[in-house]
């Protein structure tokens, strides 16, 4: 593989424009969350398969960062590519673990505010308005690591920890919403606004 100023060279007569490197790992995130439907929870192909699409979160938005090449339809992509991701992980783990009435609820109140805060954010800039904050940022960490920890960590405390980060991110990125006159999908925090 030949790498020049705008193409990568994967054979002779096939380049690939090197600035739709970011958004085509992002666009393998979004092929590989619903590939884990279809494996079973417990085999090494889906622990690769969950592997790969967590690198992949990571490394698509350092690269359009480090090649210059970020965009709104990237960033974009990219909160599609991983509210996909935690929506098919909740439907894999939840009839795995059991989970108590309380936890159950608190999800869904953290459902509430993050649907609700994409509502108010699209209808004042008309556009889907995922945040790329701190605290967004902490609680996919902990979101992609519970396959990982829920075997480690007592599940009430690690679910308590989940649902605090999830919550203060989803109000925060609520009150964003509310408050910033235009988009600015890569704000770090509240306090920027």
């Amino acid at each position: 593989m030949k790498i020049n100023q705008a193409y990568i060279s994967i054979s002779k007569n096939k380049k690939v424009d090197i600035k739709n490197l970011p958004n085509l790992i992002t666009g393998t995130r979004i092929i590989l969350a619903p590939t884990l439907l279809l494996l079973s929870s417990n085999s090494v192909l889906f622990v690769l398969v969950y592997i790969t699409a967590c690198l992949s979160d990571m490394m698509d938005g350092y690269l359009a960062r480090r090649m210059k090449t970020t965009s709104d339809f990237g960033a974009t992509l990219d909160s599609v590519a991983d509210f996909l991701f935690v929506i098919i992980m909740l439907i894999i783990m939840i009839p795995l673990i059991e989970l108590s009435l309380n936890t159950i609820m608190w999800i869904s109140g953290i459902t509430v505010i993050r649907v609700t805060s994409l509502i108010v954010g699209y209808i004042r800039h008309r556009k889907l308005a995922f945040l790329h904050t701190y605290a967004n940022k902490a609680t996919g960490l902990v979101l992609i690591s519970i396959p990982i920890l829920f075997n480690i960590i007592d599940l009430d405390i690690l679910m308590f920890i989940t649902c605090i980060l999830a919550s203060l991110s989803a109000i925060e990125e609520l009150i964003i919403n509310l408050t910033v006159r235009q988009l600015k999908r890569n704000i770090k925090w509240f306090m920027e606004v």
